[in-house]
């Protein structure tokens, strides 16, 4: 038997970077966002061999062990590793062997929450394969600890219930691991709109995004003012997001969203660099009214609303940076899993 699983990566819309501890933890976060037509994908099979075979199809990694409890973190594929280790201590389980294939439809390090929806996808595999009793708030909560915990990931906690929920979402952050999931009943037509305007420019360039949220924690730490005003203003920016979507207000999506740009860029360094600026100038000067950087920024996706008909006029004034547009659509649904 074959068992798959997919969750899709997200769209930051506001907020970014509340959901990062100490600030919740201390202050209470807010983000919104949506789920996209990119996916992280797991499939599961069982095989006669007695191995336990890991593969990342996107990445060209193969690695292959004798059943064991506890596969080895070396830095190669201990996202799939960290996923099997934590089943296998929680719900034990015996085979014959199996297969673990993943893959994803965008680069690591790209802002999407790839990482952490690849997680979730192979949790949910697992869920499937061996019928677990868990929900979406288990799921959820159960990749962010085998990140956090388990494999000492710095990063937040907005992408594992993205991926698990699906949807739009304004999504609550607090203490002791706390979170709120808020499903957005938003007209289909302003989300039609927003998706018409909304323009996914990849950069080309990955980043590391450790680095970053390591430095914007130590700043809340260190008690720094600008950092953790920073952080007040882009939950305050994900409040009045709500509130646009649902009203549909878009002619102030850019605005809010241009906020946001502002302010992050004062949570840590490296979050924005000469490159990602001249783009997003050279966005704005072309009829975008309002960007962000996606996920912890210096690199990777960037967003940009495109009032009217602006969009394509934007579309080739970045062409000169070498970056790639991504079609994509909002989607609704969060993990899947099936068995075939």
């Amino acid at each position: 038997m074959i068992h798959r699983s997919k969750a899709p990566l997200r769209i930051g819309l506001a907020g970014g970077g509340t959901d990062v501890s100490p600030y919740c933890d201390e202050f209470g976060g807010a983000i919104l966002n949506a789920t996209i037509s990119l996916n992280a994908n797991a499939t599961i099979e069982r095989t006669t061999d007695g191995k336990i075979t890991l593969e990342a199809l996107d990445r060209n990694e193969t690695q292959s062990f004798d059943q064991a409890p506890v596969l080895p973190l070396n830095g190669q594929l201990d996202l799939l590793k960290g996923v099997y280790n934590r089943i296998q201590k929680d719900y034990p389980f015996a085979g014959t062997g199996f297969r673990l294939s993943t893959y994803v439809d965008a680069p690591a390090g790209s802002g999407l929450g790839t990482s952490s929806t690849l997680v979730v996808a192979i949790v949910g595999a697992f869920v499937e394969m061996l019928q677990l009793p868990l929900g979406e708030y288990d799921i959820a909560h159960y990749a962010y600890e085998i990140e956090r915990s388990d494999l000492k990931l710095a990063g937040g906690r907005q992408d594992q219930y993205a991926a698990t929920f699906g949807g739009v979402n304004y999504m609550e952050f607090y203490s002791n691991d706390k979170v709120i999931v808020n499903p957005l009943r938003i007209r289909q037509r302003y989300l039609d709109e927003l998706e018409n305007n909304l323009l996914l420019y990849y950069t080309s360039t990955s980043r590391e995004s450790a680095k970053i949220i390591i430095e914007q924690s130590k700043n809340v730490t260190e008690k720094k003012s600008h950092s953790i005003e920073a952080m007040h203003q882009l939950k305050q920016q994900a409040q009045m997001m709500k509130e646009a979507l649902l009203k549909g207000q878009l002619d102030e999506i850019g605005r809010i969203l241009d906020i946001g740009f502002e302010q992050k860029r004062r949570m840590a360094a490296g979050i924005n660099n000469e490159l990602i600026d001249t783009i997003y100038d050279t966005a704005k000067k072309n009829g975008a009214s309002g960007g962000k950087i996606s996920g912890a920024g210096g690199g990777g996706f960037m967003i940009f609303y495109c009032p009217g008909n602006t969009k394509y006029k934007v579309r080739t004034s970045l062409d000169q940076f070498g970056g790639q547009y991504r079609n994509y659509q909002f989607v609704k649904h969060g993990l899947k899993t099936w068995t075939v």
